[in-house]
């Protein structure tokens, strides 16, 4: 089951994680793009092969990017341009690590590790643009377009216990590349799918 279907159980946690972090002196926006320049260190150190201290920093940009919607909520300052610019970002940081990625010594498996990297890369922004090229041509409604086998919060998880594993071995990264690679693919396909029997 997609995060995405708990997501209900969630809002009390995002709501109260909210209304702690607006004690800080930034607005969402800000967090925003403090998770962008946190994701950019993260690659820098994954780069260079630090798996772990890359692993961490991922996880704060990751962390970053949930609490700016969460702050905004909970102070009543969420706005379209806010929302715009989260999933700018959340582009932009997927896209950083993976490449980063390139930059490391993969073995070869199947296929050099770049394809692999490259598929990740396209699967992911096509099961966004799936969604969004659905809603703007209006063969669904907002909100109605949802699922897939793997949502961006799981990519991120994977990514991050990837990066983390790498710290044993670079092989397990590669794993997780390759399983990504297939099944963020399987998911845009399966909203491209979704779309078009709603026609």
């Amino acid at each position: 089951m997609a995060l995405y279907e708990k997501r209900e159980k969630f809002e009390g946690i995002a709501l109260a994680i909210g209304r702690i972090a607006s004690k800080l002196p930034f607005t969402p926006n800000q967090i925003t793009l403090l998770s962008l320049i946190v994701a950019i260190i993260s690659a820098y150190f994954l780069i260079n092969r630090d798996f772990l201290v890359a692993a961490l920093s991922f996880l704060i940009a990751s962390l970053l990017d949930f609490v700016d919607g969460a702050v905004a909520r909970a102070t009543n300052k969420a706005t379209k341009i806010g929302a715009y610019l989260d999933t700018i970002a959340d582009r932009y940081v997927e896209g950083l690590m993976l490449v980063a990625m390139l930059f490391l010594p993969f073995p070869k498996i199947f296929f050099e590790a770049k394809i692999w990297i490259f598929a990740v890369l396209f699967g992911s922004l096509l099961t966004t643009y799936a969604k969004a090229a659905a809603k703007e041509k209006g063969l669904v409604a907002e909100g109605e377009l949802k699922g897939g086998l793997l949502e961006r919060s799981e990519r991120v998880a994977l990514l991050f216990v990837g990066i983390a594993a790498a710290a044993i071995s670079i092989n397990y990264l590669l794993y997780v590349l390759i399983f990504l690679a297939i099944v963020t693919n399987i998911s845009a396909l399966q909203r491209i799918l979704l779309s078009l029997i709603h026609i």
